[in-house]
């Protein structure tokens, strides 16, 4: 059994997951940069190009070591970058918490959880494979299912609604709160926090 986070060593490894580059700042697939960036607005620090192929941010959160980490590479090779990352800080995949959208969940709804299989995230495939383990902790951020027989591929490149995007900066604010609590409190107490009853 993993360890959960607060235990899992000197520091931790946060992971938001989208897509490089203007085009696809707004896209639902972008939701784990736009918490990063919350994060990272906490920490009072800017990301770095980083050898291993993300942008890094090293810095403390709530009093923890952590190394905040954006993937430059699209969305399906996104686990070169993170295990690159995780080698070169020598954070083992307890210490790692992945943020990233959930098609399975409705818009703005958070679950937390250790392992478990991908759901068709393409994201989460590629570092399961390139980690070797599904042990590492993610952080789903709802954005809901496609409207009609709109393909789910097609969703989730397409920018938040004008409707969501009301609500987004609260959404974002809250899941950068869950995941403070991922690190500070352990898995269980954030899931009681941020689950819906």
């Amino acid at each position: 059994m993993a360890q959960d986070l607060p235990g899992a060593g000197e520091q931790v490894l946060l992971v938001g997951l989208g897509n490089p580059g203007p085009r696809y700042a707004g896209n639902r697939h972008n939701i784990g940069f736009l918490v990063l960036d919350e994060l990272a607005a906490r920490i009072g620090g800017r990301f770095k190009a980083h050898k291993g192929g993300a942008e890094v941010l090293e810095g403390r959160l709530a009093g923890r070591r952590v190394v905040l980490a954006k993937p430059r590479s699209f969305m399906n090779l996104s686990g070169g970058p993170v295990a690159a990352t995780a080698r070169f800080y020598k954070i083992e995949p307890q210490g790692l918490a992945v943020v990233h959208d959930e098609l399975d969940l409705p818009y703005g709804a958070l679950k937390l959880r250790l392992g478990g299989g991908e759901n068709g995230h393409n994201g989460l495939r590629s570092i399961s494979k390139s980690l070797g383990t599904k042990e590492y902790y993610r952080v789903r951020f709802g954005i809901g299912r496609p409207p009609g027989r709109m393909d789910p591929a097609d969703y989730v490149l397409k920018d938040f609604s004008a409707v969501e995007r009301r609500e987004l900066p609260l959404n974002v604010d809250r899941c950068a709160d869950a995941v403070e609590a991922l690190v500070t409190n352990g898995l269980a107490a954030a899931q009681n926090s941020f689950h819906a009853s």
